[in-house]
This record gives C-alpha cells, structure tokens and sequence, in this order.
C-alpha cells in the first residue's frame, strides 16, 4: 500500500514576470500576490511516497547551500535547511530515504542534497543511503549545459554526484528499483531531458509534473515560463500529457505552488483545463 504525503523544503520569492513568462502582469498578478519587487511566493514542495518498507522521495528543492549573498538574490525565505525539518515531522532523517528520484537538475530542484551553508566549511552531500535515479538527457544536460541555462546548474554538487554509488540514469518509461506503479514521462520544454513521474494509486493516478505545470496557473495551456528553454514545446507536451491523463481520472502534484499541493485534473464548460477539487497539503492521503 503507498501512502502520499507533501513535504516542504525552503520557500522561494522570484520575479512574477519571469515566472509566467509573455503573459500580461494584468492577467498573472489577479492569480498570485504579488511584493514590491515585483516577486511572488513560490513554495519547493517534495513528495514522500511511503511504498510498504520503502520511502520515495521526490526531489528534494533549492535547499540551504548558499551563501547568504546568493540567498538574497535568488529570494531563498528560511535561512536553515528546511526539508529535513520537515522530514523530521514524518519521524524521518535523510538517511532514511531509499530511493530519490530527480525530474532535472536544476539547483531549486536538488539544492536540497547539500548540507546547509556554514561560513568557512565545505557542503555535504546528504542522504547517504539513497538509490538516486535521473534521466540520462537530464545528467548529459548539466554536465554540459547550454550558455542560456548554465547557471542553472551547480557544478560542485555534479561532480559529487559523478562520484557517488547507486546513482541510476534511465532511458526507459520504468526502474526496476520502482516497478510498473510509477511510470516516467521525458519533456523537454523546461530543459532538455526533464522526467515526470507518475504514481499509479486507486483512485488515479498522481503525476509530479515537475516545472512542465509548476503550479495552478501554468494548467492553462498557454501559460509557460520565462524560464522554459522552448515554450512551444512545452505548450505541446503539456498538451500532450493532459490530454491523457484528463481520460484517466489523474490528480497533478506540485512542486512550485505556494498554496495547493495537488489537484484533481477536470475540464471547465468552455473545455479548458483545471482541477475540480485542490489540496494545500497531501498528509496520509489515503482516499487515494
């Protein structure tokens, strides 16, 4: 039996034009709250999937290893490394954790495998006992990124992770170490080789979509990010993935929402997508 459970890891504040990309302030700003600076909140939510002995995690957000400059410039709120907090609520360390799936590498999406900044001492790699699974196209791509998105990428934490034991490239729509419940989908609007997850439950499936749909808003085919290396694929595949999922009664998790863990996937009277019912937290979600 696999039992969901959302985990906050540390919060974000990111410029709202660069998060929705050519859409108008007019239209984005009546969707979120906006600062002074013109940035909106934006959470670095993992998934927890206890699976009988096993926990899964998936991903495990921007972290604490910055110095405290570039803490204030990429807008990262909590100064400590939240998400092992937040594990310690589920009576877990990161040492606890079997197997970490990765969708990219993205430092707001593995930030988290680093031990907090302390002045004068090195980062450690944290959860030492985990089976690490990545896309293939998603490692080549952060060994060697493009100009446009190099500073996406930190590579210290590569080079630790090249070193490491038990890290797992796929190529396949399956991992043996998970089995046929979770099955992978590779989009390359965001950045090229980005793997989605989906979990197969009772009720239907959950798919942790990752930075494809980052949060409520960016459902809305049309809305993509300023961020996203090629926003008419990403509108394509998003398409694509909804298109499926909307005929099998799917729920979509996210990562980047300030406010709503899942959704329950629908349609509106005019045939737009959008979630009929919403979740600000996934805790022992068993109507799943």
């Amino acid at each position: 039996m696999k039992t969901l459970f959302s985990v906050r890891g540390n919060s974000q504040k990111l410029d709202g034009g660069a998060m929705f990309g050519n859409a108008p302030k007019a239209m984005w700003e009546k969707w979120v709250t906006v600062d002074q600076e013109n940035r909106i909140d934006l959470a670095c939510r993992a998934l927890l999937v206890k699976d009988g002995d096993k926990n899964i995690l998936f991903e495990v957000g921007i972290g604490a290893f910055f110095e405290p400059k570039l803490k204030s410039r990429f807008g990262i709120v909590e100064p400590h490394h939240v998400l092992l907090e937040s594990l310690q609520k589920h009576g877990l360390k990161h040492e606890d954790i079997d197997i970490l799936v990765l969708s990219h590498l993205h430092f707001d999406h593995i930030g988290g495998l680093l031990s907090e900044w302390r002045e004068g001492e090195p980062c450690e790699l944290l959860f030492p006992n985990a089976d690490i699974i990545i896309g293939k196209k998603a490692w080549d791509r952060a060994l060697t990124p493009h100009y446009r998105d190099r500073a996406s990428f930190i590579p210290e934490l590569m080079e630790m992770l090249k070193k490491r034991e038990k890290v797992h490239l796929v190529e396949q729509e399956n991992h043996p170490l998970l089995g046929e419940d979770y099955r992978f989908y590779i989009s390359d609007g965001h950045t090229p080789g980005m793997m989605l997850t989906e979990v197969s439950m009772p009720a239907g499936p959950v798919v942790f979509c990752a930075d494809l749909i980052p949060g409520v808003p960016w459902v809305h085919l049309p809305i993509t990010m300023g961020y996203d290396r090629f926003a008419e694929k990403l509108i394509d595949e998003k398409e694509a993935l909804l298109s499926d999922l909307i005929e099998r009664n799917a729920f979509l998790f996210f990562t980047h929402d300030s406010q709503t863990a899942m959704g329950k996937l629908s349609k509106n009277e005019k045939g737009k997508y959008c979630l009929s019912q919403t979740w600000p937290r996934l805790s022992h979600e068993k109507l799943l």
